[in-house]
């Protein structure tokens, strides 16, 4: 009996270490930075190319959400964070809105405005121009706009909502070890073209998968063959899966990282690469022989996540 109370209470143990291992290091992610008098982790996004829903996404792919002030403390603290880190940034899309019915303003979470940080600039909210979505100056003053505005915006992570996945070394649970070949991956099921598939698995800190060997592709092509099965649509192409290769500036198949594709022509489906001038980006056939396709195309796609990689070290593809 001693023996099973003792075996349960390891197994227990090991599985609160491996979701949770990382909240005694208060680490999430390199790219984030914790503050101790909120308890979280925060990211600035300093370009204004993203809309409001756009940073919501890209937040979420992330493993966090668009931050909203859960009171003025921690308004406070991020606005300090905020001035001291990037005070060029005039102001940010947080995650409030009136979007599902005007006039009642509340946070991506559901709460209402009045439970959570509310300081409207004065004046505000007007309404002046189908204005549901809010950005906040340095001050800490709420206005709100259109959701179509562009403008930085800032991620959050809680500390207490962090989980880790110990066999890939990431915050992110949706990734799996392939262990003879030391790279977890994970499938994805929404299709993009290969640019957005690129930025998608960036926010992830990993790349889109990368064809090194015979044993890699038989993976990736076993990982492609257990996806979801789909009628094809009109905006998707079946059986088709972005990589990360792509022949953008004629200069040859290359990765993302750089390195030039193997010449291998057994990788390569029948009539493969295609010269048609358009078909610029890399791809693979549920059957794991690789292709090349328009970079427009949207289909499902690969991401890969190195157990030492480093989202610092890794190159641009551009």
């Amino acid at each position: 009996m001693f023996s099973k109370t003792l075996l349960l209470l390891l197994v227990v143990y090991f599985l609160s270490d491996v979701s949770h291992g990382q909240r005694d290091k208060k680490f999430f992610r390199d790219d984030y930075h914790y503050i101790e008098a909120t308890d979280s982790f925060y990211k600035i996004h300093g370009s204004k190319q993203n809309n409001w829903h756009q940073a919501k996404r890209l937040c979420a792919l992330e493993g966090a959400s668009l931050f909203y002030a859960e009171n003025e403390e921690e308004a406070k603290a991020v606005i300090s964070f905020w001035n001291t880190t990037q005070p060029q940034v005039p102001s940010i899309n947080v995650g409030l809105h009136d979007i599902e019915t005007e006039g009642i303003f509340e946070t991506i979470d559901g709460k209402l405005i009045s439970e959570v940080y509310n300081n409207w600039l004065q004046g505000e909210p007007n309404n002046s121009g189908d204005e549901d979505c809010v950005d906040m100056f340095r001050n800490g003053d709420l206005n709100d706009w259109p959701c179509t505005y562009g403008s930085a915006f800032i991620c959050k992570k809680s500390l207490q909502t962090v989980q880790w996945n110990s066999q890939c070394n990431m915050s992110n649970l949706d990734y799996t070890l392939a262990t003879n070949i030391s790279k977890c991956y994970k499938v994805h099921t929404t299709p993009l073209n290969w640019d957005e598939a690129y930025a998608t698995c960036r926010a992830e800190q990993s790349s889109l998968a990368i064809v090194n060997d015979q044993e890699e592709l038989d993976y990736l092509a076993k990982l492609s063959d257990a996806a979801p099965k789909r009628k094809i649509a009109a905006n998707y192409q079946k059986g088709i899966f972005h990589l990360g290769f792509h022949n953008k500036y004629d200069e040859g198949w290359q990765t993302v990282k750089g390195s030039p594709m193997t010449n291998d022509r057994l990788w390569w489906g029948n009539e493969q690469p295609d010269l048609d001038d358009g078909k610029k980006c890399g791809s693979m056939f549920y059957t794991g022989l690789l292709s090349n396709v328009n970079c427009d195309t949207k289909s499902f796609f690969i991401c890969e996540h190195e157990l030492n990689s480093s989202d610092e070290n890794e190159e641009e593809y551009y």
